[in-house]
């Protein structure tokens, strides 16, 4: 087993060193071993410090998946530049919160129009056309500064930035600093033991916590992470896990439940897969069943997590056929348990908020210091402790059962989505006074309520989404979408959530898109 790491570039530094020549990332056709991997995080660090960025700096990333895009991650990491990796349809309203918020000292995008907006904060920017010839160029770029006098980062600096969805209309951007960081990946890895020959198959974007440790827990172990296309769902989902010769799929319900139909109809080869595992969202037991029907070598690992320490609880492989509706429990080194509202520890079989506290709690949230106090506690002589805003309840072995949440989060896909943030951008298009979401039950997509302004003229549901998609990112955005006059409200003035689940089948004349 390798040495502990501290800083996150030094997890490739190890598999350089033990696994040279051994593929380490694949894109489409290309293909990265660790030694070039390396070698292209080492040149794109020199880069970065010729160009002037330095440890404390901030680079934000909005770009589909690349084997340009793991190097960058790494050289950010040898630099000590903060890196932030938003989804590819992060734009407009949304991009230019996060330049605002973080400041980053570049912007990697091929989007002309966020080129734009970076350009009119003095921001720097390059394209990954730009950046993918700088990392695979035959000679490194010559620094500025020899790299053993330039100070490098400690443990305790922070390393990523990942914006979220949270109770407030725009996004929020959960620190981690290296030791944080290292530290859950290799917790993880000691839990899932991925193997260096292993093929992790991951259709997650990078922007997602999940997708992006797969790139950390791959190099840890040695293996081969494939990126796939975010949310990969479609027929080529099953073509795609063959020809890598996948072994491991990191996979969300929608994602899971895909393969599980390509299988049933299958009339081909079936991929080696040995290991799925699962978070986001809790995973439907007839999908499982049928995976495991199709094939018998399959182990699953039920998982829970936040962006805020990254995984709280991991299940046994196929700890979900003793103990259902469990999400495992606690990782190494680290306690998860419940409290009432008092504060006080719950005993087990009681329901109460979900707390998670060790080395895997997050700084915080950047530029954000009362939500930090919110959520974050610190608590004398001991290590932090996050409070989730989830609930559920521990049995007397620790297995943790999710319970739900009692804030505006809800999960679409497996990604965490903001019922306010959704509601804010929906109130922004023009012809809308007031918005609400209905978030998902069951097998129900979540549900947009709109009311129209009466000057305005009454937009139909379609010109709603439409103008919601300029304002944040389309897998945020409902399917569905009905008109009404007024929204339903309690008597302290708030929604009234379960009249508006009723509304979804007595308003009449509200049209539905």
């Amino acid at each position: 087993m390798p040495d502990p790491t501290h800083l996150l570039h030094d997890l490739l530094d190890q598999a350089a060193a033990r696994w040279p020549d051994r593929p380490a990332v694949t894109s489409g056709d290309h293909t990265l071993s660790y030694r070039e991997l390396d070698a292209a995080s080492r040149c794109l660090a020199a880069w970065m410090h010729a160009s002037g960025l330095r440890r404390g700096d901030r680079l934000v990333v909005c770009a589909p998946g690349s084997t340009a895009l793991p190097p960058l991650v790494y050289a950010a990491s040898r630099a000590g530049v903060a890196f932030s990796l938003l989804h590819e349809q992060v734009h407009g309203i949304q991009l230019d919160h996060v330049l605002d918020d973080c400041e980053p000292a570049l912007l990697v995008t091929d989007d002309t129009a966020s080129q734009a907006a970076a350009q009119r904060r003095g921001l720097r920017t390059a394209t990954t056309g730009e950046i993918a010839a700088l990392a695979f160029a035959a000679a490194p770029v010559p620094a500025s500064v020899p790299e053993a006098v330039r100070p490098g980062p400690l443990t305790v600096d922070p390393v990523c930035l990942i914006y979220t969805s949270g109770t407030t209309s725009l996004p929020k951007a959960v620190v981690s600093t290296h030791q944080q960081l290292t530290f859950s990946v290799d917790a993880i890895q000691t839990v899932l033991n991925y193997r260096p020959d292993d093929v992790v198959y991951s259709p997650l974007p990078l922007s997602f916590d999940y997708g992006l440790y797969q790139l950390f827990l791959a190099t840890r172990a040695g293996a081969r992470v494939v990126l796939g296309r975010p949310a990969e769902v479609g027929p080529a989902l099953l073509g795609n896990l063959v020809r890598a010769g996948a072994t491991v799929l990191a996979a969300v319900p929608s994602v899971a439940d895909a393969l599980a139909r390509l299988l049933r109809r299958a009339h081909q080869d079936t991929p080696p897969l040995r290991l799925l595992t699962n978070t986001g969202a809790a995973m439907p037991g007839q999908t499982l069943q049928a995976l495991r029907a199709a094939l018998p070598d399959l182990r699953v690992q039920l998982m829970f997590g936040l962006t805020e320490c990254k995984r709280a609880t991991i299940m046994p492989p196929d700890g979900d056929l003793e103990r259902p509706g469990s999400s495992g429990r606690a990782l190494p080194g680290t306690e998860v348990f419940v409290i009432g509202e008092d504060g006080r520890r719950k005993p087990p079989g009681e329901v109460g908020e979900i707390v998670v506290r060790g080395p895997n709690v997050m700084a915080g949230y950047w530029r954000r210091p009362e939500l930090t106090a919110q959520r974050f506690h610190r608590v004398e002589g001991l290590l932090p402790q996050l409070h989730t805003g989830d609930y559920g309840w521990v049995d007397e072995e620790g297995f943790l059962y999710f319970d739900g949440r009692r804030d505006d989060i809800y999960k679409e896909n497996g990604f965490r989505v903001s019922a306010t943030e959704v509601e804010a951008a929906a109130r922004r298009v023009p012809g809308v006074s007031a918005a609400a979401v209905l978030p998902p039950q069951g097998a129900t997509p979540a549900l947009l309520f709109a009311v129209s302004e009466p000057a305005a003229g009454e937009p139909t549901p379609a010109e709603v989404l439409q103008g919601m998609r300029e304002q944040i990112e389309e897998f945020k955005i409902p399917r569905r979408c009905l008109i009404v006059a007024a929204l339903p409200l309690t008597g302290n003035g708030k929604v009234d959530r379960k009249a508006l689940a009723a509304l979804t089948q007595e308003v009449t004349g509200a049209r539905a898109q």
